[in-house]
């Protein structure tokens, strides 16, 4: 009887998530604080922790960035992007995932990647280069960027989960970023030999032929339009996350420091928040950009919708897990112990439920901290979250295949046989490996 009680709490958990992901937006937390209602009052689970340090991290972080943002920080970034795109039109199905993904890295989102797509998408095309292998990676790698920025949102849970194991964001990024990196580049030489050259593509000469194709006009933002106070914001914001990591991998050298009193270093989590803060206040008074219209840049509208669905996809999830826990973690045990990487299989399948590598992390992680994982492992099988893209569901999924005018870049019809569904398999597999690799010779354990 307990089972199935626990197996229908379960299914609350999962109507409540498919019912939010298909709403979208925000919903996905909405409807997390109607299944906290639903298990407290129908089934008597006392309502989980709530995923406090994730959520301040991100509002110090989208609160800088909407002040880079509004200082035209952000589209001076893109316009570095741009050259670096069209520097060496030959080698884009390389150099495109690795610019989105170092842009996502040093912006804090994903949100770069929608303003590189129609440069993307008119180099390859412009020089005769099937369209959906740059296409096809590019966005997989800007996820996979979200698990590597010191600034992210889904960084920001996994160091609220990890610092209480005394691993923290340098040890994080020790592992992640070498192993997405070698994910991305593996993926990319794979892409280059994917799919028929257009010159071969029937329904691409069908398609020209017919007169349904035009050549691209991509909007590209020139430096020159751009205020002067773009660059500098965009360095402002840069100074912020290299300090981050600066600190990350010198605990001594972290504040405070007051006199000659010997006090602890400060916490991560805390000092994430204080530079992201101290960030957009240096960016507001050295550029004078109107503080007003922060809340309504771009940036940080997602960062809330971000917190909405964190908060309540989490607090549901912690609601559900601390409550069985005890029975969750017996029955995984068994399949832990044959390989710890059911819990990147775990990762993969909730990132694909919920869409949200967030979510996922708060939901997921815990289960792995509990059953004994070591946390360099847990780090290791963190970018699994790229299962995001399993489900051609995803915004940048969805907004490539439409802007692909060749279109080589496509939703097959059987829904899962879409263009990204072998460079996230690829990526998040290579990735996956490289990061048990890097995480058995850093930190030990087997």
């Amino acid at each position: 009887m307990d089972t199935l009680v626990i197996i229908v709490e379960g299914l609350v958990v999962l109507v409540c998530i498919s019912l939010g992901v298909r709403m979208g937006g925000m919903a996905i937390g909405l409807w997390g604080g109607v299944g906290v209602l639903i298990l407290s009052t129908v089934f008597g689970l006392t309502p989980g922790s709530v995923p406090t340090s994730a959520i301040l991290i991100i509002l110090a972080v989208v609160t800088a960035a909407g002040a880079m943002q509004i200082a035209g920080g952000i589209d001076w970034l893109v316009t570095i992007a741009d050259k670096t795109i069209r520097k060496r039109p030959q080698q884009i199905t390389t150099i495109a995932p690795l610019t989105t993904y170092a842009f996502t890295v040093g912006a804090g989102t994903g949100n770069v990647y929608y303003s590189l797509l129609p440069v993307i998408e008119e180099v390859s095309y412009e020089n005769d280069i099937r369209p959906e292998r740059p296409l096809g990676i590019s966005p997989v790698a800007s996820q996979l960027g979200i698990t590597s920025t010191p600034v992210g949102s889904a960084m920001a849970a996994m160091v609220g989960l990890m610092a209480p194991l005394g691993f923290e964001i340098q040890h994080i990024l020790s592992i992640v970023i070498p192993s997405t990196l070698v994910g991305i580049i593996v993926t990319a030489l794979v892409q280059k030999k994917r799919g028929k050259e257009l010159e071969d593509d029937e329904e691409y000469q069908k398609r020209l032929a017919a007169g349904e194709i035009e050549a691209p006009h991509a909007e590209i933002v020139e430096t020159t339009d751009l205020p002067p106070t773009a660059r500098i914001s965009a360095f402002i914001f840069l100074i912020g996350v290299v300090s981050i990591v600066f600190f990350g991998f010198f605990e001594d050298l972290r504040p405070p420091k007051v006199g000659f009193r010997d006090v602890d270093p400060m916490s991560m989590t805390l000092l994430i928040q204080i530079i992201m803060f101290t960030v957009g206040v240096i960016i507001l008074v050295v550029t004078k950009a109107d503080v007003g219209k922060i809340k309504n840049s771009q940036v940080f509208q997602s960062g809330m919708v971000a917190i909405v669905a964190l908060f309540g996809v989490a607090w549901m999830a912690n609601t559900f897990i601390e409550a069985n826990q005890d029975v969750i973690v017996d029955a995984l045990s068994g399949l832990v112990d044959k390989s710890v990487l059911f819990i990147a299989l775990g990762l993969f399948l909730m990132a694909a439920l919920t869409t949200s590598q967030t979510s996922t992390t708060l939901t997921i992680i815990p289960i792995g901290i509990a059953l004994g994982i070591a946390p360099q492992f847990l780090v290791a099988m963190w970018p699994a979250v790229i299962g995001i893209y399993l489900l051609p569901a995803n915004g940048g999924q969805i907004a490539t295949v439409q802007f692909d005018r060749s279109g080589t870049t496509r939703i097959g019809k059987y829904v899962f046989n879409h263009s990204f569904l072998v460079p996230m398999l690829i990526a998040g597999s290579v990735t996956v490996a490289v990061g048990m690799v890097v995480a058995t010779l850093l930190y030990g354990g087997s």
